[in-house]
């Protein structure tokens, strides 16, 4: 019995014993939590694109925990709903940013620019960057390497017919396209502002023309027909000012090159009929209308039969009831 007892007795006193230590040791080294920074980490995206400024969401979720920092609009990914979040947790009281888009000011693709070389050692970017400036006859345009791709975590950007595209509705305005492209060519765009100059060029026109046939060649066509006064035509290249843009596509339109773009919907443009199919359209028509026509008539002379029964019936329901009244 004992040899059971005493082993168990031993066991529980050295639990205890310990038990009491590490509460002790708990006590001693305990360190304040800030329950807000729990709340923010919580509701934080987790994307750590870095585009709000500090190192990844808990770097952000700190600051803000701690009252280092009161604004609450710098993540784009959580966007407006985390920002609620944010101001009810934190009682802030911030204001909505207006969410923002990467856009690729370039459209040198393969129709309107020329390779000049080629080396398949080169494989990003940045490496064509440093290797002569790279490998298109423009120097100011997309390398096409996809360096930007491989910094996206969220499927929104890729290279079309050689030049970057970006998909607006997956895009969340973490900015790490735009860090990541050697040549500065993507900017961070209001969401709500669909006109823009795709060239980043500054060479004089027919400099810009012969190396890109979309590059913008300063003829201040653009700023002349805008009744905004939004676009001003610097170094030989065209700038547009979001704040004054009405999105109203004059510049587009105007532009000799298609360096600026339009990208408001527009309902696609009824398709021409050829003249038999008019004529077709047309017999369909009139057999349609005759049809109608003759329902009608047929409707108009079934009324007055439909409506002689309906008379008759009362008289011939009444005379048995005179015949019992007499």
């Amino acid at each position: 019995m004992s040899a059971i007892v005493v082993p168990t007795i031993i066991v529980a006193a050295i639990g205890m014993i310990l038990g009491v230590i590490l509460t002790i040791v708990s006590k001693i080294m305990y360190v304040p939590v800030n329950e807000k920074v729990a709340l923010v980490q919580e509701a934080m995206p987790g994307a750590n694109c870095g585009a709000c400024g500090f190192p990844g969401c808990d770097g952000y979720a700190t600051s803000l925990g701690e009252g280092e920092t009161d604004d609450i609009t710098r993540c784009p990914v959580g966007g407006p709903d985390l920002q609620a979040k944010l101001s009810e947790i934190l009682g802030l009281a911030g204001g909505v940013a207006d969410p923002e888009t990467a856009m690729v000011m370039c459209k040198g693709h393969y129709g309107v620019t020329n390779q000049i070389m080629q080396d398949s050692r080169i494989h990003t970017c940045a490496e064509a960057k440093m290797f002569y400036g790279g490998q298109w006859a423009c120097k100011y345009g997309c390398l096409g390497m996809g360096d930007c791709v491989d910094s996206c975590q969220f499927n929104a950007i890729g290279i079309v017919n050689g030049v970057a595209w970006v998909d607006r509705e997956n895009c969340v305005g973490c900015k790490a396209c735009a860090t990541a492209c050697p040549q500065n060519i993507i900017d961070m765009v209001p969401k709500n502002k669909l006109v823009f100059v795709t060239c980043k060029s500054t060479d004089k026109g027919a400099v810009a023309r012969k190396a890109c046939q979309a590059a913008c060649i300063g003829c201040m066509k653009c700023q002349k027909v805008c009744k905004f006064d939004a676009i001003t035509v610097e170094n030989f290249l065209a700038h547009i000012d979001p704040e004054k843009c009405k999105n109203c596509g004059l510049c587009a339109k105007e532009c000799p090159t298609d360096a600026i773009i339009n990208l408001r919907k527009k309902a696609p443009a009824k398709p021409k009929m050829t003249p038999e199919q008019i004529e077709a359209a047309k017999k369909a028509a009139a057999e349609k209308k005759a049809a109608a026509e003759a329902k009608k008539a047929a409707e108009a002379g079934e009324a007055p039969k439909a409506e002689a029964p309906a008379a008759e019936t009362p008289a011939k329901e009444e005379a048995p009831a005179e015949a019992k009244a007499e």
